[in-house]
């Protein structure tokens, strides 16, 4: 599972997956279920992200978010139903398969090789064809990792291993990003950076999904939101309508 969830985060997909087809559909989730073992974690998931947009999955600890974004890379002991990513259905794919579709995974303990400098770790994942974001173009977003090029992952702080875990799958030239708990643990400036650097993701036409348990961050920039509980999706709705859903809100998350 280690091997593979490393070859879903460094792959990068085919060429020809363009970053300029907002609303677009580029990922649909119908009926889908996701084993680990004998155990049954998500049970029917419906969702659907555009091109272009930040969608945000909110619910609990434990409510199947993790595993809906692992089950979308195939890092799941078994899935069923189905999963179209850029028009092609991927539920019988291996993991290295539907990473070359365009999708770059960022997990939570973010992956970081501690014997590597800063700069390998950018170094160490395949770009193929000509999507990979380039080094300057990382560095002028994250100016930290340029200062810390040099350092071991062991001895960059936990705000600049979130930037490096961010900023190794914009390497790859992935187009649909898989975010998961980005914000968790880090100090409110570092937090603010990521925030930023999703907006400027957003504007160059990256469309990326979010597992938050941090509200506050996860609010401001979601498009759509939907709201997991036991392995199920029970709400989704756009950003306009938040202000509306937010008793709904309380109840299941108790913000």
């Amino acid at each position: 599972m280690a091997e593979a969830a490393t070859v879903a985060r460094t792959v990068a997909p085919a060429a020809g997956d363009g970053l300029d087809e907002r609303g677009v559909e580029f990922l649909r989730l119908t009926g889908v279920h996701a084993f680990y073992g004998e155990s049954h974690i998500l049970h029917g998931v419906d969702l659907t992200v555009h091109r272009g947009e930040v969608v945000t999955l909110l619910g609990r600890n434990g409510a199947g978010r993790t595993t809906t974004l692992k089950a979308i890379l195939g890092l799941v002991g078994r899935r069923t139903g189905s999963i179209m990513i850029n028009g092609r259905e991927s539920v019988a794919m291996a993991p290295y398969e539907i990473a070359r579709l365009g999708i770059g995974y960022c997990p939570e303990e973010r992956g970081i090789f501690a014997s590597l400098s800063c700069e390998e770790n950018l170094l160490l994942p395949p770009v193929v064809g000509s999507g990979g974001m380039p080094l300057d173009e990382i560095y002028a977003m994250f100016p930290n990792l340029r200062e810390r090029r040099a350092s071991q992952g062991t001895r960059l702080s936990g705000g600049e291993q979130q930037m490096l875990a961010v900023a190794r799958i914009l390497r790859t030239g992935a187009k649909l990003l898989l975010l998961d708990e980005i914000s968790e643990g880090l100090a409110p400036v570092i937090v603010a950076k990521l925030a930023a650097t999703i907006r400027t993701l957003k504007a160059k036409g990256y469309t990326i999904v979010m597992v938050e348990q941090n509200f506050r961050f996860a609010a401001p920039l979601a498009d759509r939101f939907y709201v997991m509980e036991h392995g199920r999706i029970v709400e989704g709705f756009a950003a306009g309508e938040l202000g509306a859903k937010m008793g709904m809100l309380h109840d299941y998350l108790g913000v």
